[in-house]
């Protein structure tokens, strides 16, 4: 059965972006290259919050990065999206819908599609914690970076309650990033 799965990349001190949402301390290569070209191949559908969505339809469509990662610009440009939001007016992405409403529902609908792909939100801390207290997150995939950044955000501000997590696996990459994989005990 197909899941829900979050990706984020975090600061070994626990924050997902820096102060004033920097990412600059993300450390990717070839070999991160690699392994998300693997991971949106696994995946049907992305999901995005408002603020991730218009980072990624910022970048992603644009010759820069056509250019500069055109597998990976590929995949995120022709992979269905969905962003729930409840100001967005549309979304112009090509193939995403805006939801501004019925998270619970939209899901529960992916899910049920007969294919069996997986489901990825990346990024997206607030709707991550939405689908945490809906419990509608089946895996946690969290890619560690080798960095102390001191001061940002941390993934999982604003949880209203603790959440327990079963490890399922670790991957290392020669960068020093560590994924580490994690399903959600609700």
């Amino acid at each position: 059965m197909k899941k829900v799965y979050l990706f984020m990349m975090v600061s070994l001190d626990g924050f997902f972006e820096g102060v004033d949402h920097d990412l600059s301390w993300h450390n990717v290569d070839a070999e991160f290259n690699k392994f998300a070209i693997k991971q949106l191949d696994e995946t049907e559908t992305l999901l995005f919050g408002r603020k991730t969505y218009e980072v990624m339809a910022s970048f992603w469509p644009t010759p820069f990065a056509q250019k500069n990662d055109p597998e990976v610009a590929t995949r995120m440009n022709s992979h269905k999206k969905i962003v729930f939001s409840r100001t967005l007016a549309s979304a112009d992405w090509v193939n995403t819908e805006l939801h501004q409403a019925n998270i619970p529902g939209v899901i529960a609908h992916l899910k049920n599609e007969a294919t069996t792909k997986d489901i990825g939100v990346f990024g997206s801390s607030n709707l991550c914690r939405t689908l945490i207290q809906e419990h509608l997150l089946d895996e946690l995939r969290i890619m560690v970076n080798p960095v102390v950044i001191g001061k940002g955000t941390t993934l999982f501000a604003g949880l209203q309650h603790e959440l327990k997590l079963t490890l399922q696996g670790s991957q290392q990459f020669a960068s020093g990033n560590t994924l580490i994989t994690y399903e959600p005990r609700y």
